[in-house]
């Protein structure tokens, strides 16, 4: 005879257990109080983000309103044109007096130290039967112009000779030559001394004196008068 034996306990089987409406409202309430207070948080936030930039506008406002006032108590002055036209006028000859420098520096005016090396140059060059009665100098030395006399014309090549071992006027040389033949005015008649009861003599005039005028240029032009010196 066999027996059968049951092993299913009923109090092992896993139950399910619904969800009770008051653990529902629980839950319910739980999720609500969390996101009210996400929502006071977040709304604290942003006041307190309101007012730091309420306090900052008005801060702003009254700096601006400060900086209104300095500008209306003192207004920028315009520019003045008298002082406009000073300071241009002063770099005008700021740039004239250094352009002044660089040409000088530069050398192309040629001779910086004045005339009276040309003048002794003249002097020095001396030839018995020759002498000036002018000369000029034009410039910086660049045109020279001689004028003068002379008893005889083979002494004028010896007098330019003379010239050119001057070293005041190394460089230089003539281009234009005039010449033409001239005389003293006449002088006075010279009478002889009348002897004792004899008839006056006859007047004996003075041997005219003639000469030859010679003009020396350096340039084929005649040279200019315009900032020439002359003597």
């Amino acid at each position: 005879m066999s027996q059968q034996i049951n092993l299913f306990n009923p109090a092992f089987e896993k139950r399910k257990q619904a969800l009770s409406a008051v653990g529902l409202l629980r839950g319910l309430g739980l999720v609500l109080a969390a996101s009210a207070a996400v929502v006071w948080f977040g709304a604290s936030q942003v006041a307190a983000l309101e007012r730091t930039a309420a306090d900052a506008k008005v801060v702003l406002d009254a700096r601006e309103a400060k900086r209104a006032d300095v500008f209306a108590r003192f207004p920028v002055p315009g520019k003045d044109p008298l002082i406009a036209g000073a300071l241009g006028q002063a770099e005008a000859d700021r740039r004239a007096l250094l352009e002044a420098g660089q040409i000088l520096q530069g050398g192309e005016l040629g001779n910086t130290h004045g005339y009276a090396d040309y003048f002794r140059a003249f002097a020095r060059a001396r030839v018995n039967g020759l002498w000036l009665t002018g000369a000029s100098i034009a410039g910086a030395g660049k045109e020279i112009g001689l004028q003068g006399r002379v008893v005889q014309p083979d002494l004028l090549p010896q007098y330019i000779s003379a010239l050119s071992r001057e070293s005041a006027l190394q460089g230089k040389s003539f281009a234009r030559l005039d010449m033409a033949t001239a005389q003293l005015p006449a002088q006075a008649a010279v009478s002889a001394p009348a002897l004792p009861g004899a008839a006056p003599a006859a007047g004996v005039a003075a041997p005219v004196q003639r000469f030859i005028e010679f003009s020396l240029q350096s340039s084929a032009a005649p040279a200019s008068g315009a900032g020439a010196v002359k003597q």
